[in-house]
């Protein structure tokens, strides 16, 4: 087995705070890579060390693998944890870290490779007979789109082959429309990733977003940690996330869990990963979607309804031990639920509201988690995520945990900056949403509701 001592935390945010929890509670040392714009943060405070690795720019400092690197050496650090973002699904990561002798905490170089390219992702699935949704493979130009999009039929959606996070990722309802919305993707993909490569899906427009939670051990073990229901997006990214999903059924459960294991099992996967999938409403199918390669945001109603720690077991795997748990140790408890907090401006489209937070109060009490890096005087940077905690609540059933979430929100004081919380407390009020009838594009929908409403009233 590997020793682990000391990490060097390639990230920010809640999740640098979230890993220092856990070494805490597992004795292993920390320290933690800041830029100029985080060396006053909350991880910073809390790590064993911090230490500076550039300017405030991402791509100057928490993107730079040679810079990290070379601190974690100098440290002594003998592994780093990338988090989620930035470098974590970067396979130079892993494989930089490998040729100094230091331990990723996270999946293979190779399993990294293999998931990263959507297209090859797509052939892994298919490999081990997992229902795939209509489309194509590689797209090189508009020409070359058209003729598929006739086979496939509209709407269709372009991707990004090394894609992720909704870059690069645009639906076209009808040809008219293909040339400039396939120049638009390409430039995006090449912008985002350094990699224009396209592809194409049927686009199905009552789907509910379910993704499996698997880990995997270098002994060949694997093991799923049911579902999580990410269906309330804006833009392709997640806003409210649950677990267990109501629109899973004890056989799709079923079916879905062992498709994420068939895949986790086919490229020997080693660490946390999410194998996410599109459910069809209208035809109850589910169809593979992509793996994440990482730990996710939001890991943590996982965690709630398993009784699991997930950061601590991926410490546990780099070290080269079994998994701690089979997959009869698994068990379902309750429900949960995780609203992500951001500093922005639902009133003005989602504007990101960085700021200096002159009140930080977030609420507490039976069922609810708070991970965050915030507290009253920090300033939030521009520079990064908008992300500032996230709220998640529990209960014995959905009900339960819905209503913990809705006084939660009531009683989380932010003042300094806006954020979207009076955006999550109404969605917790919606009938649809109490009853579970949403979908992924449910929250852009209520937009443009709200939307004419408030043009509606403007005009009276």
């Amino acid at each position: 087995m590997k020793r682990i001592s000391r990490v060097f935390i390639a990230n920010r945010g809640e999740i640098a705070v979230r890993i220092i929890r856990a070494c805490r509670e597992i004795g292993i040392e920390t320290v933690l890579a800041v830029s100029q714009a985080d060396r006053e943060s909350l991880p910073a405070k809390m790590a064993d060390r911090s230490i500076c690795i550039g300017p405030p720019p991402a791509a100057q400092s928490y993107l730079k693998i040679d810079t990290l690197i070379t601190a974690a050496l100098g440290t002594g650090a003998d592994a780093i944890h990338p988090g989620y973002g930035f470098l974590a699904e970067q396979p130079r990561f892993p494989e930089a870290c490998a040729r100094h002798n230091l331990i990723f905490i996270g999946p293979r170089a190779e399993n990294i490779h293999q998931m990263g390219d959507k297209l090859v992702a797509r052939q892994v699935a298919a490999a081990v007979g997992i229902p795939m949704i209509p489309g194509s493979e590689q797209i090189d130009t508009p020409r070359d789109a058209l003729q598929a999009a006739e086979t496939i039929g509209y709407p269709v959606l372009l991707k990004a082959s090394a894609g992720g996070g909704g870059k690069g990722m645009k639906i076209v309802p009808g040809p008219s429309e293909m040339p400039r919305i396939f120049n638009e993707a390409s430039a995006e993909a090449r912008s985002a990733f350094g990699d224009e490569r396209l592809y194409m899906e049927k686009l199905i427009a009552n789907a509910r977003h379910i993704e499996v939670q698997v880990m995997g051990d270098a002994q060949g073990n694997a093991v799923h940690l049911f579902e999580r229901d990410c269906s309330l997006q804006r833009r392709y990214q997640k806003l409210v996330e649950e677990a267990p999903s109501t629109a899973v059924t004890p056989e799709t459960r079923e079916h879905v869990c062992q498709a994420a294991l068939a895949i986790a099992r086919h490229i020997h996967y080693e660490n946390a990963g999410t194998v996410e999938f599109i459910l069809d409403r209208d035809q109850n199918r589910f169809y593979f979607l992509e793996m994440n390669t990482r730990i996710q945001v939001e890991h943590p109603v996982t965690e709630m309804v398993t009784g699991t720690d997930l950061v601590r077991e991926q410490f546990r795997i780099a070290a080269g031990h079994p998994l701690s748990f089979k997959q009869g140790d698994i068990r379902l408890k309750g429900h949960a639920i995780e609203c992500r907090i951001n500093a922005e401006s639902p009133q003005r489209g989602f504007m990101p509201s960085p700021g200096l937070l002159t009140r930080w109060e977030p609420p507490s009490g039976d069922g609810i988690r708070i991970d965050s890096h915030c507290f009253p005087g920090y300033f939030v940077p521009p520079f990064y995520d908008s992300l500032l905690a996230k709220i998640i609540t529990t209960g014995r059933d959905r009900s339960e945990a819905i209503g913990r979430m809705k006084g939660a929100l009531d009683r989380f004081f932010v003042e300094g900056l806006e954020t979207n919380i009076p955006f999550h407390s109404m969605i917790m009020t919606r009938a649809d949403y109490l009853r579970g009838n949403i979908n992924t594009r449910w929250v852009e929908n209520l937009l443009a509701e709200e939307q004419i409403e408030n043009e509606n009233h403007s005009i009276c």
